[in-house]
């Protein structure tokens, strides 16, 4: 019985494979395992989970699996030849050739093995070519690096160069690492001169990128409080450098915590966990350390916030942040606590506190329990009660600081601490002080906490009169437009409801002028001007005003130039502000009976502005493209910055999915390069935001040529995100956009078509060929037509037991010509390329040959075409199909059409009834035709 089950699940494996489910394969063959297979079975299953997994491309477990396999039957020369496969992509050629010399021993006559091993052969050779040409090339470049007397040289200049390309091949990385590289790069960076510390931290980045021993070897050399040190240079090219090679460092040392320690060469080395939070506690010292440049500060925190936190919610350990809460929430407040101007102890830039408030955000959301969160709540308030109480202004204003930072970050942990005896009074008490620097810090926290629902009303009632006062009053502009965006704020409280006004009629738009007027002032610095933007962000939700603004030609140059200029902090409000303009924010029609209840019991019932109905939203987005919004998002796309969180980058898929809405602007938002910025979009951030970005992305393809609109390796990176508008959870219309957009691209090459197989794509696109809804129907239909080029896809309508030929012979004979048409030629193709086919079409359903004869007599020259073509490959399939359509009206309606006009129809008949005189069912007329 064992035996039986074992050899029934293998089968079934088997299909599975051959279908193209490599997971489903891979689950039947464990079960098989489980079962007590005898050796020799075990060996086969091995060997086949090894095939699974090369076809998944886990190189690792394919090596695994065959190695098992070859342990059960060493003369297994699949197992051989899998083992060689996976060595090879794994970069041991070495190993690989071994295997495939015994595989040509054990058959000499396999041309496969032989092709194989020839190939490997040269590989081989081409590497030893190249390191031993490498070996004195590399010596060459650190003796011009460091001899003194070539300073500054163009020849030095070139050696710096051609190290940071030899080192981003893995094999010349491995050769600068042997030639003792390391410690020459750590003499590098101890000359102290700007571009020889480039080039160090540049060939490093290639050393350490994806390889775990090496990481920990140039960790042990350099040092790791060394490396962290680099961040804190005033040269901002070479903090930004180092901080690209600690990501680099970062991504291998958790690669090692997932794989237990091992790197991708197999060497066992010491424990990455151990490594990372070394580095991470040196990150979190340099955080307050005095001498440290601000851009210093702002890379480490870009590390912190990529390196800490999960990335995904499914996994369940979340020790890192927990630890990193208990060793350094107190630094982080520190910096989101400091102060620009007039400069502190820590030095700090315009982005700084923001940074640390996406980190504290982060952290606060990585957090699994109530009980993690209280102990999060207690050191925040503990922080803030240690400058509060007992420091003297200094540390008042220093705790109202830490407060606005908590507020713009986990907005709960602000609320609460607003909540502290004393803190609210000294922000109303401050924003009447005489010294700027006060007045600035208490406006900020006054309007960070204004749009937070458990002090709005608090405020509304306490803070909108001495708002007034203060952009009346005050003779400084920086604390007038401070002021003013609280008012904005506060008086955008009904949103885009156009009954629900906070002010009276007039002051919102005057409020947005003099918002504008601040815009356009370049003699203001940018951080200020940042709030006139913030102020904006809330007036746009009034439709007045967003007229007014996309008119403001000089406006809108402004916001473009701000939003490319170092003060990142601004992007939220830019977008939040185009999100207006362009009404992508998600808006429920009401039901009408609900609106009728609300009217009859006195209730509050939603207002649409006038001039927020389509017409003027379109006419809005016009304004916009011509004005350069594409250029102006994609440079914020760019933006490597903490402050591009995953909210900003939805608000930026909702802005570009509304600039694609209309077919004639597409062609100006690829041309400017949005379609350039849409792949990370689609790739990263919010699921609601990467939804809206493949949607984008689908209209994009469909109506412009996806490789002008996405050139070179670029449209590969298409495919993911449009088979996730497959998902159930998806609309309508996105399912349709999809699946009009994977048709067009499945019609360009094979690397895409296999590109689509490989994101699982076919079964959902099987799925909507049932779909009620016939253009979804249709465009399921076509698309798996383009799909059927592919071997693949036709094995699957090759399988027995299967109802897709059916399907599409059925659809051939619907009454939607489109769906026709397409079914046809998915038939016409898969009949061509697979012969076996046709004699399974009159089994599939008895109205075959009626489907065929309305295909052949149909008005339309397209489906006549399918239908002709159709009916050339059954005939030339067998003789007894040939002899079935010979005996029905076929033949009479195929001589007609050999008798039309010189045309693809006439022809292809004109060979139908050719074959049938070949095999003598027929016989020429007197003419010989």
């Amino acid at each position: 019985m064992t035996a039986s089950a074992v050899e029934q699940l293998r089968k079934e494996g088997n299909e599975l494979f051959k279908c193209g489910d490599y997971e489903g394969a891979l689950t039947a063959y464990t079960q098989a395992l489980g079962l007590g297979a005898t050796p020799q079975d075990q060996a086969i299953l091995h060997r086949n989970r090894a095939a699974c997994h090369l076809k998944l491309e886990d190189y690792d477990k394919a090596e695994t699996e065959a190695s098992k396999a070859i342990e059960k039957d060493g003369g297994d020369v699949k197992a051989l030849y899998r083992r060689s496969q996976a060595l090879e992509k794994l970069g041991r050629l070495d190993q690989a050739v071994l295997d495939l010399q015994r595989c040509v021993s054990l058959e000499p006559k396999n041309k496969v093995f032989q092709e194989a091993l020839r190939n490997i052969g040269g590989q081989i050779q081409e590497k030893v070519r190249y390191m031993s040409s490498t070996d004195a090339k590399v010596e060459q470049m650190f003796q011009i690096l460091l001899d003194p007397q070539e300073k500054g040289t163009e020849k030095k200049q070139k050696a710096s160069q051609n190290l940071v390309v030899l080192a981003r091949e893995d094999a010349g990385a491995e050769k600068i690492f042997r030639s003792n590289g390391v410690q020459l790069l750590q003499r590098l960076l101890d000359t102290g001169e700007a571009d020889l510390m480039l080039a160090a931290l540049r060939t490093l980045v290639g050393i350490c990128s994806e390889h775990q021993s090496r990481t920990v070897a140039t960790l042990s050399v350099l040092g790791t409080r060394r490396m962290v040190s680099i961040l804190g240079v005033e040269n901002q090219a070479v903090s930004l450098a180092a901080c690209h090679l600690l990501q680099v460092i970062f991504d291998a040392l958790k690669e090692g915590v997932k794989k237990g320690f091992r790197g991708k060469e197999g060497a066992i080395i010491v424990d990455p966990a151990r490594e990372l939070k070394v580095l991470i506690s040196n990150l979190l010292e340099l955080l307050t350390e005095v001498g440290v440049s601000g851009q210093g500060r702002d890379n480490a925190l870009t590390l912190l916030i990529k390196a800490v936190p999960r990335k995904s919610l499914k996994d369940p350990n979340n020790s890192l942040t927990l630890w990193v809460i208990d060793q350094g929430l107190k630094k982080i407040l520190e910096v989101g606590g400091s102060v620009q101007e007039p400069p502190g102890e820590l030095a700090v830039t315009a982005n700084s506190r923001m940074s640390a408030s996406v980190l504290l955000s982060k952290l606060f959301d990585d957090l699994k329990c109530d009980a993690e969160r209280e102990n999060f709540h207690q050191l925040c308030e503990n922080y803030i009660k240690s400058w509060f109480e007992g420091q003297g202004l200094a540390g008042k204003l220093r705790a109202i600081q830490t407060v606005s930072c908590l507020l713009q970050g986990p907005c709960e942990a602000g609320n609460r601490a607003l909540e502290l005896s004393g803190v609210m009074e000294s922000v109303m008490a401050l924003c009447a002080s005489e010294q700027e620097e006060e007045q600035l810090v208490a406006v900020e926290a006054l309007i960070h906490a204004a749009g937070k629902a458990k002090r709005a009303s608090f405020i509304t009632a306490n803070g909108v009169s001495l708002l007034k006062d203060l952009y009346k009053r005050s003779e400084k502009d920086s604390i007038r437009i401070r002021a003013l965006v609280g008012l904005c704020k506060l008086g955008s409280a009904g949103g885009t409801d156009f009954s629900m006004k906070q002010f009276a009629e007039g002051s919102t738009l005057k409020l947005a002028k003099q918002c504008r007027k601040w815009l356009c002032n370049d003699q203001i610095d940018a951080g200020t001007r940042r709030w006139a933007v913030e102020g904006l962000a809330y007036l746009t939700f009034d439709a007045d005003v967003k007229e007014e603004f996309v008119e403001d030609e000089a406006a809108l140059k402004a916001l473009f130039q701000l939003s490319r200029s170092e003060e990142r902090s601004v992007l939220f409000a830019v977008a939040s502000a185009l999100v207006n303009c362009t009404n992508s924010y998600d808006c429920e029609e009401p039901d009408p009976k609900m609106v009728e209840l609300a009217k009859y019991a006195k209730q509050h019932v939603p207002e649409q502005h006038p001039k927020d109905k389509p017409a003027f939203v379109r006419a809005r987005v016009k304004k916009l493209l011509e004005a350069g919004v594409v250029s102006a998002m994609t440079c914020m796309v760019k933006t490597e910055s903490p402050v591009l969180t995953s909210a900003c980058r939805e608000l930026l898929s909702r802005v570009f999915l509304a600039l694609v809405d209309e077919v004639e602007d597409r062609g100006t938002v690829v041309a400017q390069g949005g379609g350039k910025a849409l792949l990370p979009l689609a790739l990263e951030g919010t699921d609601v935001g990467q939804t809206k970005a493949a949607q984008a992305l689908a209209k994009l393809t469909i109506t412009s040529n996806p490789e002008m609109t996405f050139p070179g390796e670029r449209i590969y990176e298409v495919v993911r995100p449009l088979v996730s508008l497959l998902h159930l959870n998806c609309s309508g219309l996105q399912n349709f956009e999809a699946l009009m957009a994977l048709t067009n691209l499945a019609g360009i090459s094979e690397r895409l078509r296999q590109k689509i197989l490989k994101e699982k794509a076919v079964p959902m696109i099987e799925g909507y060929m049932f779909e009620e809804h016939e253009m979804i129907r249709r465009a399921a239909t076509e698309c798996m037509c383009n799909l059927a080029m592919s071997k693949e896809v036709q094995d699957l309508f090759e399988a027995e037991g299967n109802d897709r030929l059916k399907l599409l012979v059925l659809y051939s004979g619907e009454e939607d010509e489109l769906l026709r048409r397409a079914a046809a030629g998915g038939l016409a193709m898969l009949t061509s390329m697979r012969p076996s086919l046709c004699s399974r079409v009159p089994r599939v359903t008895t109205h075959w040959l009626e489907i065929l004869q309305a295909l052949l007599l149909s008005p339309n020259q397209e489906l006549q075409h399918r239908g002709v073509v159709v009916a050339l490959n059954m005939v030339e399939a067998s003789k007894e199909i040939a002899g079935t359509l010979m005996e029905s009206e076929v033949l009479e309606i195929l001589s007609v059409l050999a008798k039309g006009k010189e045309s693809p129809v006439r022809r292809a008949a004109a060979a139908c009834l050719g074959k049938a005189v070949e095999y003598g069912l027929i016989k020429p007329n007197r003419d010989g035709e």
